[in-house]
């Protein structure tokens, strides 16, 4: 599973909107790394930003 996947995976899993900081504790990755797989999905319609600072899935 790529980054991508495991960072989508991780956002349906909580079933709430949230921060890419979490993310990155979660999935033990750098959250520069965390905010930019999520720019990238957010380029491809993927995820989406509900309120501030915080992500959700497209779903």
């Amino acid at each position: 599973m790529d980054k991508k996947e495991q960072v989508l995976e991780a956002m349906r899993k909580s079933g709430k909107p949230v921060r890419p900081g979490d993310l990155a504790k979660e999935l033990g990755m750098d959250s520069k790394e965390v905010s930019k797989i999520i720019q990238e999905l957010k380029k491809e319609g993927k995820v989406h930003q509900p309120k501030r600072c915080y992500w959700a899935p497209v779903d």
